[in-house]
């Protein structure tokens, strides 16, 4: 996790504009790759790509959708990339009931796309899929779900990510044996500062707070594996070391996720945001709503036992991050340098934390 191996490297990143896709342009440019970024335009309003100026740290800035094949092929085939990481995606279950074949057209013909073009430039030395932790059979029992667990997903977006997971899957065996090694990585659900999008929890959270108004929850008594969008972030970093540095044992699933002890109800985020915010009260919304998952969590020993990755932000603290980012930018403050400031803080916490490993 130094600056080394990735200065001056050639990295195409795919849904750049996103929320999570931004803090990693910043992080890999903050290491001195030079970063191709490839998306639709920023899809909320505001958004982090817009807040932070992203586009500023890019070698090149491209709008592209990866549902066209040729336009996705034309820019890998020009950037010469040696790292790729697909992030661009369809990331919400609600709008995936509302648009389930954009929903599968992104998510599963756009996995499709990416790999097929990565197959054109023989520069590509490795790919980072960011799937999520929905790709899984959800059962909805205690137990946490492993790397070899089966695909599934009971509403269209979970299930186009389990489906992406076999698309990855089988171009890993078919037509990458020799060639550029494939990882797919398997997050929680990640927060931090800058996530403007609709339909998730902390976003709705702080729209309505910085309204004044009382945050309407929907399930809170649903458990999910919540992590700052960094710990996710660092830990699909050391996939791509391991990918870069010739070791294939690292092409294959891998699940980040919170601590054991940091796998909390919708509620308790909703107190501690509220807290961290200096408000009280929070409502139900009326009628039904449609079928989100109640529990699920993500079994991360693999990671822990072969990377040595660990969480070094426990939820208290990046939902303390969360609450000073958007207070930090609301009193005029500089986006991109909050956002880099939080960033080179996490990485020497990571550091610390793998040193305590070793």
């Amino acid at each position: 996790m130094t600056d080394q191996p990735w200065r001056g490297k050639r990295v195409f990143l795919t849904g750049h504009t996103g929320f999570k896709g931004s803090w990693l342009a910043l992080w890999l440019a903050d290491l001195g790759a030079e970063v191709t970024g490839y998306s639709l335009p920023a899809p909320t309003e505001p958004s982090l790509f817009d807040q932070a100026q992203v586009a500023g740290v890019l070698e090149r800035d491209i709008r592209g959708d990866v549902r066209d094949l040729e336009s996705l092929r034309a820019a890998i085939v020009a950037a010469r990339p040696e790292m790729v990481f697909h992030l661009a995606a369809q990331p919400l279950v609600r709008y995936s009931y509302v648009e389930p074949v954009e929903t599968y057209a992104t998510n599963v013909m756009g996995t499709v796309h990416l790999l097929e073009a990565c197959r054109s430039v023989d520069s590509v030395k490795a790919i980072v899929c960011i799937t999520s932790d929905k790709c899984y059979e959800n059962r909805e029992w205690v137990w946490p779900y492993r790397e070899n667990d089966p695909m599934g997903g009971y509403d269209p977006y979970s299930s186009s990510k389990g489906a992406a997971e076999l698309v990855i899957n089988a171009y890993r065996q078919s037509f990458f044996g020799q060639g550029a090694a494939i990882a797919s990585v398997r997050a929680g659900n990640v927060i931090g500062g800058g996530d403007w999008a609709a339909d998730r929890l902390v976003p709705d959270i702080v729209r309505a707070l910085d309204a004044g108004d009382r945050p309407m929850i929907r399930s809170p008594g649903s458990v999910r594996p919540w992590q700052h969008v960094l710990e996710a972030l660092g830990g699909y970093l050391m996939i791509a070391d391991r990918l870069l540095a010739g070791d294939r044992t690292a092409a294959t699933g891998w699940n980040f996720g919170p601590a054991d002890d940091d796998t909390r109800p919708v509620s308790w985020i909703v107190e501690r945001m509220l807290d961290e915010w200096g408000a009280v009260g929070w409502d139900r919304p009326d009628g039904e709503q449609p079928h989100e998952a109640k529990l699920l969590t993500l079994d991360c020993s693999k990671a822990r036992r072969e990377l040595g990755w660990r969480p070094a932000m426990g939820l208290g603290q990046a939902l303390s991050k969360v609450v000073e980012w958007h207070q930090s930018v609301a009193k005029g403050m500089s986006a991109r340098d909050v956002t880099l400031g939080q960033l080179r803080e996490y990485r020497t916490a990571l550091a610390a934390k793998l040193m305590e490993r070793n």
